[in-house]
This record gives structure tokens, C-alpha cells and sequence, in this order.
């Protein structure tokens, strides 16, 4: 999906929300264990209950990987399921040194039609260069995490500045705002707005907002730029809105209240 069709999707559906589909079967209503495939009927009801309300979907592999064969059979199944007109992220962190990469890289834009990945930058250019050479596909970089230990490193002063900086700073050069986005936490507040400066016309996918406690008006008023360059991640609060058989209900309950404080939002950039 190019930049254009994704700006064109938000304005349609007055909404930047990306659900994350982080399936625990821990979590999951216990009804669909019993189930051939309960990860993905869990999440074809999660997609049919919110793409409605959603521009984007974001798999973590990580959930499908830990069941072997069939957790990743999962995770194709629903790749294949998700509406064309969304945006596919996959979230798996990956990044490595040449033919490693471009071997990741064939796996989530040939193999696996998503539209973008996220890549771990903290290897350097040759750990990320091999993800370009997909036209029309993103590469999706952790600049600055909604996590406790991000402040273990990505916060470090380098050359007078905090080291998150110095990655955004290099990676401009990588990519661009057509094929590159940066990870923003939610829960790093005034700093979004630091990195929008660094970063003025990209998209940034935003998690934290939710279950982890950031907040959706301050990300939006520290990141918003023209094009809205915001993709707002929310995986807990809407797979586990309910935890019954009317689960996906609930699911699409929480996706709507997201989607209409985004909408109100998207007024203001009239």
C-alpha cells in the first residue's frame, strides 16, 4: 500500500487505528479451544468486528511462532483474510546483516503479502538496507518504545543528544516518507513531539495507547502532521474487551470508541 492510499483510507474512515492481533490462548474465550484453529477464528472474528473502525492490522509473530507449524499457518491464514484495503504491519522485530535480512524481508512482502515490517535498527544500515529493495513495501523502525526498559538505552545522551535522536537522524537517510515509518511510544509524551520535529512528514505507529496507559488526545496533538502521519496501535484493549462467547462484540464496542475520539480529532486538521 503506498503513503497516498494509506492517507486516503484514514480519511475515509475518519480513523488511524491499527488493532493489534496479539492472540493469547491464555485469553482467549475458552469456547474456541475446541476449535480446529482457534488463533485464527479468534482473529477472523476480531478483523470482522473492527475493520470497519480500523486502517491498519498489526500481527506480533511472536504469538503465532511460539505454536510451531500451526501457529504460522495461523498467521497466514489471517494475512490472507484481512481486507485488501488495510494496512498489514508485522510486527517481528527483526534485523540482521545482509542475505539474513533480504531472507526476512522475502518471508513478510513475498512470501507473506504484509505491507510492512518491524525492523530492529540498532545493527546499522547493513541490518536494515536489505528491506528497501521491496518497492511499494515500509520498513517499519523502534525508534523510541512504550516500554520501561526503553530508557536503558534508547534514552542514553550521545554527542548531546539522547541516542533515539541519533538512530532517527541516520535512518532518514535509509529511507523516506513514502517507504519508511518510525516506532513511537505513547507513553513517552512531550518527546513524540521531539521526534516530529526530527521527523516532520513521516508516519509513526504509536503503541502504548490503552492497556499500557498513553494517551490518544496527547499523541495526536504532539504527532499529528497534515497528512495525520499516525497510525495508533491497540491490540489488549479490544481482543480482550470480552472475554465470552460475545467477544467479538465487545471487541468492535472498544474499536468504535477509539475510532470516534480519532474522528474528532481529524476535525481539527479541516
Amino acid at each position: 500500500m503506498t503513503r497516498s492510499e494509506l492517507i486516503a483510507q484514514i480519511h475515509l474512515k475518519q480513523s488511524f487505528l491499527c488493532v493489534g492481533l496479539d492472540p493469547d490462548l491464555t485469553k482467549i474465550p475458552k469456547h474456541l479451544l475446541q476449535l480446529e484453529d482457534p488463533i485464527f477464528e479468534f482473529n477472523k472474528a476480531i478483523i470482522d468486528a473492527t475493520k470497519e473502525y480500523c486502517v491498519a492490522y498489526k500481527p506480533n509473530t511472536a504469538f503465532y511462532e511460539a505454536h510451531g507449524v500451526k501457529g504460522w499457518q495461523a498467521l497466514e491464514k489471517t494475512i490472507n483474510y484481512i481486507p485488501k484495503e488495510c494496512f498489514i504491519i508485522a510486527d517481528a522485530k527483526r534485523g540482521d546483516i545482509g542475505n539474513t535480512s533480504l531472507a526476512y524481508a522475502k518471508a513478510f512482502f513475498e512470501t507473506l503479502p504484509c505491507d510492512a515490517i518491524t525492523v530492529a535498527p540498532y545493527m546499522g544500515a547493513d541490518s536494515v538496507l536489505p528491506f528497501y529493495t521491496y518497492k511499494d513495501s515500509w520498513v517499519v523502525l523502534l525508534a523510541l518504545t512504550s516500554n520501561m526498559g526503553s530508557a536503558d538505552f534508547q534514552m542514553l545522551e550521545v554527542n548531546e543528544h539522547k541516542l533515539y535522536a541519533e538512530v532517527i537522524k541516520k535512518a532518514l537517510s535509509w529511507g523516506n516518507n513514502e517507504n519508511t515509518m518510525f516506532v513511537v511510544g505513547a507513553t513517552q509524551g512531550e518527546e513524540i513531539k521531539a521526534i516530529r520535529n526530527l521527523a516532520p512528514d513521516h508516519f509513526f505507529l504509536v503503541p502504548g495507547v490503552g492497556a499500557q496507559g498513553g494517551s490518544l488526545e496527547e499523541v495526536f496533538n504532539f504527532g499529528a502532521n497534515k497528512d495525520v502521519g499516525l497510525l495508533v496501535n491497540s491490540s489488549r484493549a479490544i481482543l480482550y474487551a470480552q472475554d465470552d462467547i460475545n467477544f467479538a462484540e465487545g471487541a468492535k464496542k472498544e474499536a468504535l470508541k477509539i475510532k470516534t475520539e480519532m474522528a474528532l480529532y481529524l476535525q481539527r486538521l479541516r
